[in-house]
Parts: structure tokens; C-alpha cells; sequence
């Protein structure tokens, strides 16, 4: 026969142990977590709950204005709805964007966008793959902000040696 007695005691002891264990491991995942929640909020503006209901509503009026578009991999106005106020609509960003490849060449040997002095050039003039390649290249190079509704040069990435 077993001696409950010993078996009962070394139990007892490590389920104490045990427990203490799971409250000091809870103790410290909540105490990281929460430096991770604050340090979320980097904004100028103050940290403000938002409720449950605030995030349903909104994802419904995201999920009713949008959809997805797999050719593209983003999500895309849905036809017939307005871009939110203060947006540009896509047919002025894509005529800037024209009209920067119109004044401005590619060039392979310095890796840089070179300004062309008197006229701009005729872009019909070029054969497609030009074109699309001039485009790619400029795509890479900038990006589009939408809180200044300005086309932005990337920052040059430098190769540490």
C-alpha cells in the first residue's frame, strides 16, 4: 500500500508551487503588455477608448464604401461612392504623376530623375515599354501623401559597406 501521507505532501507542495508560478508569469505578461498598449499611442493626440460599438460601426462603413480587389492586392472604393473630403480623386494624382514623367527623365547611369530644360516632352512619342518603364521606375521613387495631396521623393536607401 502507498503512503498517502508522503504522496499527498509532495502534491500539495507542488501544486503550490504551481500556482505561484502561473501568478508570477500572469503578472508579468500583463505588466509587458501594458507597455506595449501605451507605447501604441505615439499621436499628438491623447489617447482616447474606443468603444466596441465605435469599431463595428466603422468597419461597416468601411466594408460598405470598399472592396477588395485581389488584381491589386488593396482595397478599393466601391463604384459610384465619393472619395472621402480632402482627398484628390485618382484621376488628378495620376495627372500629376504625368505630368512629373513629362518633365522628367530616368537616368540609368546616375540612378536618378533628371529635369529637362525647355519643353516638355511628348510622352506619345515614346513606345509603351518606355513609358511603363519610366512609370514603374517613378512609382519606386515616390510615393503619393495624402495628408499634403503631394507626390514625395523616397529616401534613398545607402548600402553600409
Amino acid at each position: 500500500m502507498i503512503n498517502n501521507r508522503c504522496s499527498n505532501k509532495n502534491e500539495g507542495f507542488k501544486m503550490k508551487r504551481l500556482r505561484v508560478m502561473s501568478l508570477l508569469l500572469a503578472g508579468l505578461f500583463v505588466a509587458s503588455t501594458a507597455g506595449v498598449v501605451t507605447a501604441q499611442n505615439t499621436g499628438d493626440k491623447p489617447a482616447t477608448s474606443v468603444t466596441r460599438e465605435q469599431v463595428k460601426m466603422e468597419r461597416d462603413e468601411f466594408l460598405r464604401t470598399h472592396e477588395y480587389d485581389p488584381d491589386i492586392d488593396n482595397w478599393v472604393l466601391k463604384p459610384g461612392i465619393d472619395a472621402p473630403t480632402g482627398m484628390k480623386p485618382r484621376a488628378d494624382v495620376k495627372a500629376e504623376r504625368n505630368d512629373f514623367l513629362r518633365n522628367n527623365r530616368w537616368d540609368d547611369a546616375t540612378s536618378s530623375w533628371v529635369s529637362l530644360k525647355g519643353k516638355p516632352r511628348k510622352m506619345s512619342t515614346l513606345s509603351r515599354e518606355q513609358v511603363r518603364n519610366e512609370t514603374r521606375q517613378f512609382n519606386r521613387t515616390h510615393r503619393y501623401d495624402e495628408i499634403n495631396s503631394t507626390w514625395v521623393a523616397k529616401p534613398v536607401r545607402t548600402k553600409k559597406k
